[in-house]
């Protein structure tokens, strides 16, 4: 789920004092020390008062206006946030602050929604820090600063928090600005690694067609924003255009020391902080290798009969053994399972046609309770995040916003691509492969996730649950109730089905060992491809989507195999609790109505609401 980890590095990298810098009041301090009986009302500070100095990341939130302490309204939806150097450093004193305030807390004086809210805060707080001082994205990831701006320009665009001429102006406002977000961006970028400034320049040039072509034709004929936009969008392309000609030819070319890797003791840290959970980095290699081995085995298993159907005069290949038979009897029928796939145009209508079946067979069998809104929209991935997000991914609503646009992003196949890398990535995107998707990211998948988070109450919880989520728990959830899809029967208990759910565990497993290996075991480019295309059964256009998303990002490949972990064993956990009366819709529920916390606390406040 892409975006709100985006809106996570927002968070930590753009929530800056722009208020200050740009003649604006900035939001009241808060005080030193706060009775415990206070903690929501600091809580909710902490959480307003980033989001003011952030506009890109109260867009995401939904989070339109703020009373600066002058008592006059500023609208963050018009602006672009700070990201000098000067201004990121403001920003780690603002962290620096809050930690503080937090840490002297009595949390044994708090219940348990509190102490929840306090870990997230704290864990948060601590993550950013990490960032500022060591990982330091800011300084070596232009990839940041490009999907910034698309998500400023695109969000407006996709609302409906005011009219669309009011959110228009807001666009265009913002577009006036891009010049001087560049610049800034620029005196903070020092160097890299070159497959994060490739993937920048290839992001960068979604957001020049999202400014040439996608803004110019939504302003109405005869508005003024017309001649607003016709003055500042020559200054934001030309601005646009030159960043990306200064990471080919200055930035990209500077000798640096800093690759796409974390190193061991960077990973750690990062780990512990966005798992939020008492299993280590080496734990969880451990289990997932040899989970890996036990779910190639049932593959051979539910793979056998079907491969004596398919291909009769094969026999079981019993001339070969281990590793060798498996991939190839697992191989050969996930090779017949591949040839039933959509078209490349076929794609986003096909996905469409699902929905509704699988509306159908939640209802049917009590699996959980669906939204009241109307507000899923299936549309194409927005170019300025394909480089991240090639497949697919979900945006939900924003917290403040609950009836909002929700949007499941599916990235179309370009029809420049060559046919061979199309037909290899439909096939591992094949029909029964997309069934899975959709559950993932919507229903019941992440959709329903988030429809139901954002009902928690009081409001100031459900934006911080939101905002600061669990990564696990979410990409746990959407792994997690796809198990329970396939267990209750889904797709009527076809074998291609459930073989496709393993295949796809597989993957949960090879993207842990993946990530792990690679950023702290400095496992090479073909040992990935290795372990993805051999041990995994990918093909090859999904593997090297893959090992470019594993450089990109760090620790989030893990949270889809630790989040189905814990869920698993939280469900069975409560299940015990319950006895006879478990049901699938009453656990669902209660579980999805906290918000995403990390698993270990939702645990705790389930449980003891059964003793």
């Amino acid at each position: 789920m892409p975006t709100r980890l985006f809106a996570l590095l927002l968070c930590c990298f753009f929530a800056l004092p722009l208020m200050a810098q740009r003649g604006h009041p900035q939001p009241p301090a808060a005080p030193a020390k706060a009775a415990p009986g206070n903690f929501d009302n600091m809580a909710a500070r902490f959480m307003y008062e980033s989001l003011a100095l952030s506009p890109i990341n109260a867009s995401q939130a939904g989070y339109h206006q703020h009373k600066g302490a002058n008592g006059k309204l500023v609208e963050l939806d018009a602006q672009l946030d700070e990201v000098s150097p000067a201004a990121v450093d403001a920003q780690r004193q603002f962290y620096l602050r809050w930690r503080q305030r937090f840490n002297a807390l009595p949390a044994t004086s708090l219940n348990r929604e509190q102490k929840a809210d306090l870990e997230l805060i704290r864990d948060t707080i601590d993550l950013a820090l990490l960032e500022f001082d060591h990982i330091q994205s800011y300084r070596h990831d232009p990839t940041i600063y490009v999907e910034a701006i698309g998500s400023a320009l695109f969000l407006p665009m996709t609302q409906n928090y005011a009219s669309p001429e009011v959110r228009l102006g807001h666009v265009v406002s913002r577009i006036e600005q891009i010049p001087r977000f560049l610049h800034q961006a620029r005196q903070a970028l020092a160097d890299g690694d070159p497959i994060k400034t490739s993937t920048a320049i290839e992001e960068n040039a979604g957001n020049i067609d999202l400014v040439r072509n996608d803004v110019k034709a939504a302003l109405p004929p005869g508005s003024p924003l017309v001649a607003r936009y016709n003055a500042a969008a020559p200054k934001a392309l030309a601005a646009l255009e030159e960043f990306s000609g200064w990471l080919k030819s200055d930035y990209g070319k500077r000798p640096s020391k800093v690759t796409w890797r974390l190193g061991p003791e960077l990973y750690a840290k990062k780990f512990r902080l966005v798992m939020e959970t008492p299993v280590t980095v080496d734990e969880t290699l451990k289990i997932a290798e040899q989970q890996m081995l036990e779910v190639r085995a049932d593959m051979l298993r539910i793979s056998l009969p079907m491969h004596r159907e398919m291909y009769p005069t094969h026999g079981d290949h019993n001339d070969l053994t281990g590793v060798a038979r498996e991939n190839l009897i697992i191989g050969e029928v996930l090779n017949r399972v591949s040839d039933d796939h959509v078209q490349p145009g076929d794609l986003l209508p096909h996905i469409q046609g699902e929905l509704e079946s699988i509306i159908a067979f939640i209802r049917e069998k009590k699996i959980v309770e669906l939204s009241a809104h109307n507000n899923l929209k299936v549309i194409p991935t927005p170019p300025f995040m394909r480089g991240s997000y090639s497949v697919a991914g979900f945006h939900a609503p924003p917290p403040l916003e609950p009836g909002a646009e929700a949007q499941y992003w599916v990235t179309p196949i370009d029809p420049a691509t060559p046919a061979a890398k199309a037909e290899s990535k439909l096939r591992e995107y094949n029909n029964w492969t997309l069934k899975w998707l959709t559950i993932h990211e919507a229903l019941p998948g992440h959709y329903i996730q988030f429809e139901h988070a954002n009902s928690v109450e009081p409001e100031s919880r459900r934006l911080l649950r939101a905002q600061l989520g669990n990564g696990a728990y979410v990409e746990g959830w959407a792994e997690y109730i796809a198990q329970v899809m396939m267990d209750e029967g889904f797709a009527n208990n076809d074998p291609r089905f459930r073989l496709i759910m393993r295949k796809i565990r597989l993957r949960v497993l090879s993207n842990t060992i993946l990530d792990i290996r690679m950023h702290s075991r400095n496992m090479t480019d073909a040992e990935a491809m290795d372990l993805m295309c051999k041990r995994a059964f990918q093909t090859e256009a999904e593997a090297e989507g893959k090992l470019t998303r594993a450089k990109l990002t760090s620790v989030q490949l893990v949270t889809y195999w630790v989040g189905l972990h814990d869920w698993l064993e939280l469900r069975k956990d409560y299940q015990a609790k319950v006895g006879a009366s478990f049901t699938n819709i009453d656990f669902h529920n209660r579980a999805l109505n906290e918000g995403p916390l990390p698993i270990h606390l939702l645990r705790g406040i389930l449980l003891a609401d059964k003793k």
